[in-house]
């Protein structure tokens, strides 16, 4: 069943490479979506996909070298189709 999540993400996961990790492990995966910095230091990602293979995509994220996930809160939302994973 494909679900599309909202993550967000805490920790020292700005100016790491941090999305760019996201973004090649969503490439790997096939995994839809985007992942943006936010001014308050933050990451939001919205990741469209099978459910394991989500769930897959979001442990693989804190392999990210660098960067050090100290929360993540993730939400189902309404479903959202993507081309592709970009780097807002």
């Amino acid at each position: 069943m494909v679900k599309t999540i909202e993550i967000f993400i805490t920790g020292r996961v700005q100016k790491v490479g941090f999305r760019a990790c996201v973004r090649r492990i969503a490439t790997d995966l096939k995994v839809g979506g985007t992942v943006m910095n936010l001014p308050d230091g933050r990451v939001h990602i919205y990741a469209t996909g099978e459910l394991m293979i989500l769930e897959k995509f979001v442990s693989m994220m804190f392999g990210c070298p660098r960067a050090v996930i100290r929360d993540l809160q993730q939400a189902e939302v309404q479903l959202e189709h993507f081309e592709d994973f970009s780097i807002i």
